[in-house]
């Protein structure tokens, strides 16, 4: 295995420990159209984590890959030069191998086309809506100290902008790809946006120390105003009751977003278990890790909080015993769940 699709399948697991366990479980072809559309994902997150200079410069970068990943006439030279300009925008702290993969874009690309023909246009759109949503939030963000998002609407059209777009794309592969799925479109594509919202929520929560550090804010200041805190408060151990409570708040929105998602999961056809495993997975460590964050002052601390691998991987074995059984899936959620509080639509 040499060229385009080498380089992909050896650059998702040095940028994503989660999805380099679960996008295998795909059946071909599906498992490297997934890795390509993961990793041009993945270069529109690395341009909005680790990107520096004026606002109009890194958001023109999101405007260039949205117009590269339609692979119109000229997208060779032009993502030559878009690799060039957004390396070069890099901070130096930046993680060598995501900064491998930006250099990388033309192959992704390559890989891209190579691609069956009918999984261009769900690829295509999803990093269009994904690299706009990013752009304009940038925009309107505008750098200086972080202050959060307006209210808890923006905070999850945020995280849809950067995840529940893949959980759109990804039902369209699954439909257009699977006439077992077909069937079931009406079902999966209303809860599809909550998956990635769920998982995007979930980070947040975790990552909210390490944000706060890096300069960064996604918590709505609605919320954080009713518990009497601001970005710059936040953080200090005075405070640390109060940021508990909006902690609670949100976890028990991601729960809601969680339970969707695992709607979403279950119809998906028993026939199908790669599907499912490939959807469960993530999911079931997204509730464990809301569990461990609930009702948690380490989440303020700058230690990270997060579930240990023995757990994973339990849940590995679980989920994969029981991807068939709906009941024992129940189960297994409900157990993961154990300690979060109940989901609270937003």
């Amino acid at each position: 295995m040499t060229g385009p699709e080498d380089f992909c399948r050896r650059a998702l697991p040095e940028v994503s420990r989660t999805f380099a366990l679960n996008i295998p479980v795909l059946p071909p072809p599906l498992d490297l159209v997934v890795t390509v559309a993961y990793l041009l994902c993945r270069i529109a997150d690395t341009l909005e984590d680790e990107a520096r200079g004026q606002v109009s410069e890194r958001a023109e970068l999101f405007h260039m890959l949205g117009r590269l990943v339609k692979l119109e006439p000229g997208w060779e030279e032009r993502s030559a030069e878009f690799a060039r300009h957004s390396v070069a925008a890099l901070r130096p702290s930046a993680p060598t191998a995501e900064v491998q993969l930006v250099q990388g874009t033309p192959t992704v690309l390559e890989a891209m086309r190579g691609l069956p023909d009918w999984t261009h246009p769900h690829i295509a759109a999803c990093v269009v809506e994904m690299t706009g949503g990013m752009a304009q939030m940038m925009i309107e963000l505008d750098g200086g100290a972080p202050q959060g998002l307006p209210d808890l609407r923006d905070t999850l059209q945020y995280c849809y902008y950067v995840a529940g777009t893949v959980g759109v794309m990804l039902t369209g592969l699954f439909v257009d790809g699977y006439e077992s799925v077909r069937p079931r479109r009406s079902e999966l594509v209303p809860r599809a946006p909550a998956f990635g919202r769920a998982l995007q929520l979930t980070n947040i929560l975790k990552d909210i120390r390490e944000d706060l550090d890096r300069g960064f804010c996604w918590l709505p200041r609605t919320s954080m105003a009713k518990h009497g805190l601001t970005p710059a408060n936040l953080l200090l151990p005075e405070k640390r009751v109060a940021a508990v409570a909006l902690l609670d708040d949100l976890v028990a929105v991601a729960r809601h977003e969680c339970d969707v998602a695992f709607e979403y999961s279950l119809i998906l056809p028993r026939s199908e278990p790669g599907l499912r495993l490939f959807c469960l997975w993530p999911l079931l460590f997204a509730v464990r890790t809301l569990a461990v964050l609930a009702h948690n002052p380490a989440v303020f601390e700058p230690a990270p909080v997060k579930i240990d691998r023995e757990t994973v991987m339990r849940i590995m074995v679980l989920t994969r015993e029981s991807v068939a059984d709906d009941r024992a899936l129940e189960s297994l959620y409900a157990e993961s769940a154990r300690g979060v509080p109940e989901g609270r639509r937003a």
